[in-house]
């Protein structure tokens, strides 16, 4: 399997004291201006304040744009009303063993059970690999997404977090939302816009803690999976 670490000269990794023991694989896409949102959602937009290239004693910057941007957790409130919003929620979620399943379906579809139940499934926290977001930077309207029979199915078996990488568990076009519906129902969560595209079928821990923005509906995260060295 690629290594995506950046590479450390010797002295920067004895600093860091890095644990050679694990491989650490980022499954997040880079913010930038390019990056795709959802048609009518707001783009990721940055500004430099400040630059040391100006004469300026320090670089500064600000910006602005969706917390629906890249790797990113929905909170409750998205999609349920007066529900939590994303300072209240538990960090369990977000942290700790993970499973990625590679499913391959028609384009604009949804996941359905007959798709996955042959898979056992190991640990709480599930994430789709099904590429059919290949591109973070290009939008298409036809990824694949969840059904509320296979978040139901995963939620009976004590699955706390459901991912994939596709911009959402919902198909583009729809207004029910009958994925993230069961997720609320089933007291679960979500993680939407990874990036799995080099990461083989296998268990390993999942670490992508949100932001603790007050009352926001979503946070952007720095999605990483990691895995003892040797074992995938």
């Amino acid at each position: 399997m690629p290594d995506n670490k950046p590479e450390l000269d010797p002295q920067s990794k004895a600093r860091l004291k890095l644990d050679s023991d694990w491989d650490i694989f980022d499954i997040s896409p880079v913010i930038h201006e390019g990056l795709a949102v959802f048609p009518g959602d707001t783009p990721f937009k940055s500004e430099f304040l400040m630059k040391t290239e100006a004469g300026d004693h320090l670089t500064l910057s600000k910006f602005s744009g969706t917390v629906h941007l890249g790797a990113h957790t929905d909170a409750p409130n998205h999609y349920a009303r007066d529900k939590e919003g994303m300072s209240d929620r538990s960090l369990h979620y977000y942290l700790g063993p993970a499973q990625v399943i590679d499913v391959q379906v028609a384009r604009g579809s949804r996941i359905r059970l007959r798709d996955v139940q042959h898979k056992k499934i190991s640990t709480q926290r599930v994430l789709f690999k099904t590429n059919s977001f290949p591109n973070p930077d290009q939008w298409n309207n036809d990824f694949t997404s969840l059904s509320a029979e296979v978040v139901q199915w995963l939620a009976d078996q004590g699955v706390v977090l459901v991912g994939i990488d596709t911009p959402s568990i919902d198909l583009a076009d729809d207004k029910v939302l009958e994925s993230h519906t069961c997720v609320h129902q089933n007291n679960m969560a979500i993680l939407e816009g990874i990036v799995l595209t080099k990461i083989p079928e296998g268990l390993y821990e999942l670490i992508a803690l949100p932001l603790k923005i007050k009352g926001a509906d979503a946070s952007p995260v720095r999605a990483i999976l990691r895995s003892k060295r040797g074992l995938i």
